[in-house]
Order: C-alpha cells, then structure tokens, then sequence
C-alpha cells in the first residue's frame, strides 16, 4: 500500500522540522526559529515542494491542544486567583492601548478606521504556545512571572472572544449597529462554558480519572486523557471559546487530580511532536513577495508589539514583585500568534481588513515568533551580572 499524500505531507513536515530544529540549535538559536525555517520551504511561496496547509493545520491544532492542556494541567484555579489583580486590568489596559495606536497607524497608513481597529487588535494579542514553550524550556512555567504571564494571555483570549462577535458589526461602516443581543449571547456561552469546566468538570474528571487509572491499563488512561483533552477543546468552540482556551481550561479542571503528574507525563510525547507541526504551519502563511509589497503595514504590527512589551513592563512594574515579573512578562508579551490570525481572517472576511494588511499581520507573526525566544535569551544574559554582583555584595 502506497502512503497517501496527507501522510506524506506530515513525514516531510516533521523531518524538515527536525532538520531546522537540529540546524538551530547548532547555531545556537531557538528550536522555533528552525521549524518556522522548515514551514517557509515547503510554502506555496517558496520554489520546491508544497505541502498541503489544511493537513498541516489540523496536526498543529492537536499540538496545540496538548500543549495547552499540559500548561493547565501544571496550573492551578487558584494561580490565576492570584494573579487577577494585575492581569486582568493590565491586559486590559495593553489591549485598549494597542488598539488605539492601531487605529491611528492604520488610518495613516490608507486603511479605514473599522479595518485600522481590526489592525491593531490583531497586533494587541500575543500567542499562548509561543509563551508556553518558550516558559517551560526555560523552567519559567511555575515561576511567579511564569504564572502572571499566562494569566494575562488567558485574560487576552477571553477579551478576543468578545472582539470576534463585535467584528461583523464594524462591517456595517459608522452607521452599523452592534447587535447587543448576540454580544450578550457570546459572553453568557462563554461564561457557561468556564462554569461548566471549573466547578461541574473539575468534580467528575478527576474521579474518571482514578476510575481510569485503577484498572491498571496504561493504554485505557492515555485514550482517557487525550479524549478528555479533545472533547473539551473541540466542544468549547460550540460555546465561542477557541480551541486554545479550551484545552486550558479541560487542564485546569484536572489539575486537583492525584493523577495530574502521571497525565502530565503521558501527555508530554505527544504534544511535542504535534507543536512542531503548529510553528511549521506558521511558517508557511509567511509571504516575502506580500511583506516587501507593503513594509510600513509589516512594521507598524512589529510597532505594535514593542508597545504591548512596554505596556505590560510598566503595568507589572507598578505591582509587587515587579522589578523582578515585569522583564520576563515584557518579553513574553512580544510577540503576536495563533488567535491575531483568527482576528485578521475574520476582519478580511468581513471587507474589513485588506489583503496587504492581513499579510502583514502575518509576517509579523513569523518574524516576531522567530525572535521572541532571542528576547529571552538576550534577558538572562543582563541578568547574570546582577545575580553576580549581589552574590558578591
């Protein structure tokens, strides 16, 4: 029996991916930039082969269900309890404020104020895989900074599920009228959605679990975990939460379990082979031809990016703790992912956004992912000779 072409695109995919990787880190770069690398080759913009996106796509959507249900997994209800105090308004604050500059450098730039408002939404938004991994390879992830940082991304995902039902009332023009009805209906969905998850699932999934893992089949906890993860992440989109969220929230309503750690463990394979996938379909949305068709659009979402690092670096500098939090939230945050392409596809849907700007979005995408890991590495270079200087002292 000959492969099929769907299976095909995978096998090329995760072997440039492992290429890129190793290539990266010969060079001492961040493993992402080598899987981005490997999504460009195999681009339909590139010369040479071109792999199926779609297929690709739907791989990289199980990575990125495993890997956020392991970050849930690892983080507790009352992590983000704690956190609430700066996340929720500084999130707030840096979306409102990104948002803003968006419209003025969009507007200036020829596009609409509707399409300069989905603009600068779509670069107001950094993505929570990128975060995650680049948290967890640093052993960051159950830090104070670490758990600030994904709090914040989790209050930008639940902002965003407001945003996209306000979208097609923007397409409307100045005389559109919101449907507040359908606005109301999305945030009670949502909020039924968390309601459902943290207080009825974090009762019955954990005893499942126990259940599971008490018949001392190893294959049985495995399908349960991945069928848990999958059925709670998929089914969260009926409620107008994205995937992303969803696994979050399907590991925060197993974390109580006495199980969390052996699930963490089975989980862990198969997430890191998928989440290559998801940064190799990254890298094939990246359109040189478009980006140098239109380099003021690319860099003003880089614009943006700075400004939502520097928005979050003075927020969490305000809150205690901040000296040490707000560098590592500050880095986190540049850098724009998974939900600014939902944003600005469903803006170019509507006739909001047009081609030249949803492709810089993107671009800006790649490059920004590509270098946040740097941003990292260049933070603990400076933070050496401090910790050396107060050893010393």
């Amino acid at each position: 029996m000959t492969a099929t072409v769907p299976l095909v695109d995978v096998t090329i995919a995760l072997t440039l991916a492992f290429a890129g990787g190793l290539i990266a880190r010969l060079l001492n770069l961040p493993t992402i930039s080598g899987f981005l690398l490997a999504g460009v080759v195999i681009s339909p913009f590139t010369p040479g082969y071109v792999a199926n996106a779609e297929v690709l796509h739907l791989m990289a959507e199980l990575g990125v269900v495993m890997l956020l249900f392991g970050v849930g997994l690892h983080f507790k209800l009352e992590h983000l309890v704690a956190v609430r105090a700066v996340a929720v308004p500084g999130a707030i604050l840096q979306i409102a404020v990104s948002s803003g500059l968006g419209v003025l450098i969009g507007t200036r730039l020829g596009l609409t104020w509707e399409g300069a408002l989905v603009f600068g939404l779509a670069g107001s938004i950094a993505s929570t895989v990128v975060l995650t991994r680049t948290l967890e390879a640093r052993g960051m992830l159950d830090a104070a900074a670490g758990r600030l940082a994904i709090g914040w991304l989790v209050v930008q995902d639940l902002a965003m599920v407001l945003v996209l039902a306000l979208i097609p009332a923007l397409a409307g023009g100045p005389t559109g009228e919101v449907d507040v009805g359908g606005v109301a209906l999305v945030v009670l969905q949502a909020g039924l959605f968390l309601a459902l998850m943290l207080y009825g699932g974090a009762r019955v999934l954990p005893a499942l679990l126990r259940y599971v893992e008490a018949t001392g089949s190893r294959e049985l906890f495995i399908l349960a975990i991945v069928s848990i993860a999958l059925s709670i992440a998929t089914g969260g989109t009926y409620f107008g939460v994205s995937v992303a969220l969803g696994a979050f929230v399907a590991g925060l309503a197993v974390s109580e379990a006495q199980t969390t750690r052996i699930a963490a463990d089975e989980v862990l394979p198969l997430r890191e082979a998928f989440a290559a996938l998801f940064f190799v379909s990254v890298g094939m949305l990246l359109d040189p031809a478009a980006l140098a068709a239109s380099p003021a659009l690319f860099l003003g979402v880089v614009g943006l990016v700075v400004v939502n690092a520097a928005t979050a670096y003075a927020v969490v500098s305000f809150a205690r703790g901040g000296s040490v939090n707000a560098p590592i939230v500050a880095a986190g945050l540049a850098q724009v992912g998974e939900f600014s392409f939902i944003i600005a596809e469903v803006g170019s849907q509507a006739g909001l956004l047009p081609a030249e700007a949803y492709n810089a979005v993107l671009g800006a995408a790649v490059v920004t992912i590509a270098l946040n890991p740097l941003a990292f590495q260049a933070l603990a270079r400076l933070r050496r000779p401090q910790e050396t200087a107060r050893v010393a002292a």
